[in-house]
């Protein structure tokens, strides 16, 4: 049985879940611990970094190491610590194997020697797809709170 027919006939999603839950937990303890490239290889090499904050997409692994390599460097220039919560996952069957992963995600910065404070509170919707025996991400759409469509 596929990854995907497992989820659509679980109703508990337990097994599918928890990978989820897994992936998530690593993928964001890289980006956290400033390990960008690795980081970025959770993506396919033709992966979509979208967000309501940029101007345009990122796409590509190459371009989307190169834009996390230059946040992680200046938040660490600025001496400020950046930790990635996202919970609240809905898991359901794609297209074939693929995931589609919806969560609410977080962030919190802490300057040194300062308080940690939320420093944006988002959608996150993921495509995820099996390949090459882990997951990574197809595609990433990030609605952060706090910007207006068309704003």
């Amino acid at each position: 049985m596929s990854i995907a027919e497992t989820v659509s006939t679980d109703p508990t999603l337990a097994g599918p879940y928890q990978l989820v839950q897994q992936f998530y937990a690593r993928q964001m303890r890289l980006l956290d611990d400033g390990r960008a490239e690795e980081w970025a290889e959770t993506f396919t090499s033709d992966g979509v970094f979208n967000a309501n904050a940029f101007p345009q997409p990122v796409v590509g692994r190459a371009a989307i190491a190169a834009a996390a390599r230059a946040a992680v460097d200046d938040y660490a220039r600025r001496g400020i610590q950046r930790r990635h919560w996202l919970g609240m996952l809905s898991v359901r069957p794609g297209d074939g194997e693929e995931l589609l992963v919806g969560s609410y995600a977080l962030v919190v910065e802490t300057p040194r020697g300062g308080t940690p404070e939320i420093r944006s509170s988002s959608i996150c919707d993921d495509v995820l797809v099996h390949e090459y025996g882990t997951w990574r991400v197809k595609d990433r759409q990030i609605r952060r709170d706090d910007i207006r469509p068309g704003a």
